[in-house]
Order: C-alpha cells, then structure tokens, then sequence
C-alpha cells in the first residue's frame, strides 16, 4: 500500500520539478496533490487526506508555519517536512515545536528528498504495525470483557452474588442493571437424532437467533449456561409488564427456531423478582417450570393464559402490503381500525410490543419505498430511531398518529412516483455505498462503474436525485454508521472508524467532531445531546 504525499510550494518552478523528479511510486508514495499556498492547500489536503506534507515556509496568504499549526491541531497523523530557504534559527525552533518530522533547507536535490522519503516511510511503516498491534490488543481487551461479562451474568442468574455486590461488579463491567423487576427465562435446546446434522451449527443458530431479537433490548441480556441451555434475564418498571414481554419474547423465539432449525424449544419463564441478590429465585422457578413445559410451550410463573401473545400483536401482513401498493390515504382510518382492532390495549403498554408493532410497519414501508426506487431513509428515517419514538407514543390514539404520518408520507410517494430512470441508477448507486461503506477507498469513480455511468454524469444525477453531492452524502451515511455503531455497540472508537470506512481513527474523530460537535467518546455517553451543525 502506498503512502499519500501532497506539496505545497509558492515557486512553480520547484514545485514542478519536485513534482516530476521523484520516482515517488518507488519511493513507496503517491503523489495526491499539491498547492501554490496554505489557503488554498488546506481544503484539498483535507478531501485527500495525505499521510506526508512537504510544505515551504514563505508563501503568500497562508505561510507554512500557518499551515502547520493548523494540520497540527485539526490532523495531528499527517507528517510534515519542511523545505525553506531561510536558516534562521526562530524558523526551526517554530518548526520543531509543530512537530515536523524534517526541516531542510534548499537547494534539495533528488537525491536528498530520496533519502527525506525513505526516512517518512520507514517511521510511518512503524506506526502503521504499532496501530496493527494496538487495534489487535484492544480487540483482545473487547473479548475478555464480554467473556468477563457473560461469566458475572451466569454466576448472578445461578445465585452467586449479594445485591450490593451485584450492583457494584456489573458497574465495573459496564452493564446497566439497575432496574425494578428482575425475571429469568430458561431455555432448553433439543435436537432430533438426524444423520448429518450438525448438532454445534443447530445449537449456534438458535443462538443466533436469540440475539438478533433481543440483541438490539437493552434490557435483556442473554448467557450461555451450557452447552443446550441458555438463559435470558429480563428486566423492567413493573412486574405486570415484565412477564408480558417474557410472555411475548419467548413465544417470538420459539416460533422463528422452529422456522429457522430442526431444533424444538423447551422454555420455562421464572418469577418476577425486586432485588438483584434474587434473581437466583427466578431462575429456580423457571427451572421447575421448564420440567413442566410440554411439546415445547413455555410455562409462565405469571399465570398468563389465553391467545398466544404473539397473535394479538402482529399486523396481517398481507393486508397491509395490499393498502401500501393499491390504497388511498381517505381509507387509512379504516384500515388502521381493522389492524388495531385484535391487539389488546394491555398488549399495546407493553414497549417490547410497541417495539414490534412500529417494525412492521417501518419495515414494510420500507420495503415498498425499495421496491419503487426510493430512499427509505429519506422517507422513513424513524426506522433508525425507534428509540425516539417508543418514548412519544403512549397510547393507542398516539400510536394511530405516528403510524398515519408514516403511511400518508409513503403513499404520497408511491402516488408521486414516475418510472424514472436516473432513480434507478442513483438507487443502485446508493445500495452499493452501504453495502461498501467500511471500504475506505469507495470513491465517486468506482461507484459510477458500478451503475455503468461516466464519472461526470454519474455525480451530476446524483446531485440531483439526493439534494447533496455524493462526497457530502458518503460523509454523512458513514457519519450515521459510526454514531450507530456508538449508540449499539461495545466496539472501540478505532474499530468504529474503520467500520465506517476511515482508515484513520485520528481523522476519523476530527470528522466526528466536525459533523456533530462532539468527540465520539463524548457522543458515546451522551447521544442525546449531539449539536446541531
């Protein structure tokens, strides 16, 4: 991989022949830009993001030491040499308090940016390994964390653990805890005796499974007690609401293992519990409640009986789809009536259900603005802020609202939409960015390949068809990854960066910081209070 080098010199004369002298390929660079000044060189250092800068001292508008100090304080990774023709002493103290890695006086011959070069590479072949090695012992550090992790929640559920000592070792690992009601929901895993099964792949899969429901819920965590049990601590505000979401969630389970694998499902829910020190009492009762459970059907310690809770909370799918493609919003009333009319009002206080409720619809929504050629997250940008929503709505009348906005925007769209052609492309275009967004080298050329268009074309259409250019477009979508993946996940701010596509987590907080006023430290303990900018 080469290295980016940009120049930055007043003389066309000695810019022109630094430019065309070096063999910089060889050199282990690439030569990405250059720039008669500070001024002008700041913006396109910038979008090209140089690992070395070559820079002279006397320039008009904008000198080299400017510009150093302000590479410095906003892209403290990029090396800078010095080229200059004055020796003055305050020149060099200047630069050596900036950091420069080299102040060379002219006249430089070739030979002397060679060995300048090679100097560049080697140090900047060392930080590379040292950011290797770093990103590797972090990761290692993530790993033990989350093994550390799952061994506390075991040893809690299975009753090792007073509730001040729980409190107090679940802070140190960063698991909030804290809650009302705690309930343990026991699961057992079996898997017909079939020839070329693989009995490690089934169990993962009902893993896998599990986490992707409950992965997103805050408030459920799952552990592993063995090899064909799992457990699923649960908590919440009330102990009615908590062995309703248990009710909802296992069955939820049960339902997509038996679609997804040849395994079956023996579940047992235990008793809501106040304290910490008792959720042990929990896990007792759905153990002696899993040797009760039959063909596979959880018993729940709450006394819940009747219709699945399952049933009362899905939307007829098919119904919806066909009012989404084919309805006039003077019906929605009517619709939504029908839809709402099976799902009891218990049912709807219930987050977890609401949760679900609001996926149904956003995903299909969603689907449809796909399949005509739009932008979901142009016209349903509350698919990535359930969160926002589930606190607005209430009750049913709330919900009705927020769905009506939803569906009355979309049919707006469908009936607005025209077979356009550049939609088309720009639609494919956009797929393709998120499916690459980690590629730190996804640029406007390969995409236009991508769609079979001309770079040129390609950027005008774009422009056009999302209200921005595509390089404030690809800033912004991995912008929204990154404060994704901080919001989700326990990954770190370096991990998150190359996640989003920057090679660079130095640049990549710079970015952050830019776009929303806060480092991505700060945003990760107060995405709430992100700046508008």
């Amino acid at each position: 991989m080469l290295y980016k080098v940009f120049l930055v010199e007043d003389e066309i004369v000695t810019r022109e022949g630094i430019r065309d002298n070096v063999d910089w390929k060889s050199a282990g660079f690439e030569f990405c830009g250059e720039a008669p000044d500070g001024e002008i060189a700041l913006p396109l250092i910038e979008a090209n993001q140089p690992d070395l800068l070559i820079t002279d001292i006397k320039m008009p508008f904008m000198d080299g030491l400017q510009l150093c100090k302000i590479i410095r304080e906003h892209m403290p990774w990029i090396k800078i040499i010095i080229l200059s023709g004055h020796d003055e002493f305050q020149y060099a103290q200047t630069a050596i308090q900036l950091g420069v890695s080299e102040y060379l006086l002219k006249p430089v011959s070739v030979s002397d940016l060679r060995q300048m070069l090679q100097r560049a590479v080697e140090a900047l072949d060392r930080e590379r390994i040292e950011r290797g090695n770093l990103k590797r012992l972090r990761q290692q550090v993530d790993d033990n964390l989350a093994l550390l992790r799952e061994k506390f929640l075991r040893r809690l559920v299975l009753g090792g653990y007073s509730s001040a000592a729980a409190i107090e070792q679940s802070g140190l690992l960063g698991l909030n805890l804290i809650a009302n009601y705690y309930l343990v929901v026991l699961i057992q895993i079996d898997l017909p005796a079939k020839p070329g099964l693989s009995t490690y792949d089934e169990y993962n899969q009902v893993e896998r499974i599990i986490n992707s429901l409950v992965g997103s819920n805050r408030d459920a965590f799952l552990v592993q007690k063995d090899m064909e049990e799992l457990l699923l601590l649960i908590k919440g505000d009330s102990s009615e609401q908590l062995v309703q979401e248990a009710d909802f969630l296992v069955e939820l389970i049960r339902k997509e293992a038996e679609i997804q694998t040849a395994c079956t499902l023996k579940i047992g829910c235990g008793s809501p519990e106040r304290r910490m020190g008792d959720i042990h009492h929990s896990f007792a009762v759905a153990l002696a409640n899993l040797t009760e459970a039959v063909d596979g059907w959880p018993v729940q310690s709450g006394g819940n009986s009747g219709d699945s809770p399952i049933g009362q909370v899905r939307l007829d799918q098919s119904a919806m789809e066909h009012f989404l493609k084919s309805g006039v919003s003077q019906d929605f009333d009517k619709f939504f009536d029908a839809q709402l009319q099976p799902i009891s009002n218990a049912a709807l206080r219930s987050p977890l259900v609401k949760h679900y409720l609001f996926m149904d619809v956003l995903l299909t929504s969603a689907q449809i603005i796909s399949d005509l050629g739009g932008y979901p997250d142009s016209f349903v940008p509350e698919i990535h802020e359930t969160e926002k929503l589930l606190v607005k709505v209430k009750t049913a009348e709330d919900i009705r609202e927020e769905i009506r906005k939803i569906i009355l925007r979309l049919l707006t769209f469908r009936d607005s939409r025209v077979d356009n052609q550049q939609a088309s492309c720009v639609h494919q275009a956009v797929t393709y960015i998120k499916q690459n967004l980690a590629d730190p080298d996804l640029s406007l050329n390969q995409v236009a390949t991508r769609v079979n268009l001309s770079p040129n074309h390609f950027s005008v259409i774009f422009s056009q068809e999302m209200g921005e250019t595509y390089r404030d477009y690809l800033s912004r979508v991995r912008i929204e990854r990154a404060k994704e993946l901080l919001r989700t996940t326990n990954m770190l701010c370096a991990e998150v960066a190359y996640q989003s596509g920057y090679n660079d987590p130095h640049y990549f907080s710079y970015v952050f910081k830019k776009n929303t006023g806060m480092s991505p430290q700060q945003f990760r303990l107060h995405p709430k209070v992100e700046s508008n900018r």
